[in-house]
């Protein structure tokens, strides 16, 4: 998943490719690069938290943290696109309790994810997509 499936998922209004493997629902996220101030949309699954989305930062696994965790963090907010509705959101990383259970919602939605954090000695960070407004 990246940019390719992010502006697929856009031009389509989330009609195409809102879905992943065993059916994990996917989102674009649109984020501001750090660095360029350029505008940043890629494509990552979501699970649904109260008035929240939950995404994972997991790069498949691999030893780096994903560009767009670094930029959203950096930015203090972003824009999901979730169908055709876009909202503007403020992150907040899981902890303890809150990121146990939400790790293992998002382990049932999207097994692969268990794997991903045995292929990497980071801990996978778990961000809560709130509504900016709340």
């Amino acid at each position: 998943m990246g940019r390719v499936h992010a502006r697929i998922y856009r031009a389509s209004g989330g009609r195409l490719g809102r879905r992943w493997f065993a059916g994990a629902p996917v989102m674009v996220l649109e984020t501001t690069g750090r660095r360029t101030g350029a505008r940043r949309r890629t494509a990552v699954l979501y699970l649904r938290h109260g008035h929240a989305v939950v995404v994972l930062a997991a790069n498949a696994g691999a030893s780096h943290t994903p560009a767009w965790w670094l930029n959203l963090r950096h930015a203090g907010t972003g824009v999901v696109q979730i169908g055709r509705v876009r909202t503007s959101v403020r992150p907040r990383e899981l902890t303890g309790a809150e990121r146990e259970r939400a790790w293992r919602a998002f382990v049932g939605m999207y097994p692969q994810a268990e794997y991903y954090a045995r292929f990497t000695e980071r801990r996978l960070p778990l961000i809560a997509l709130e509504p900016a407004g709340s």
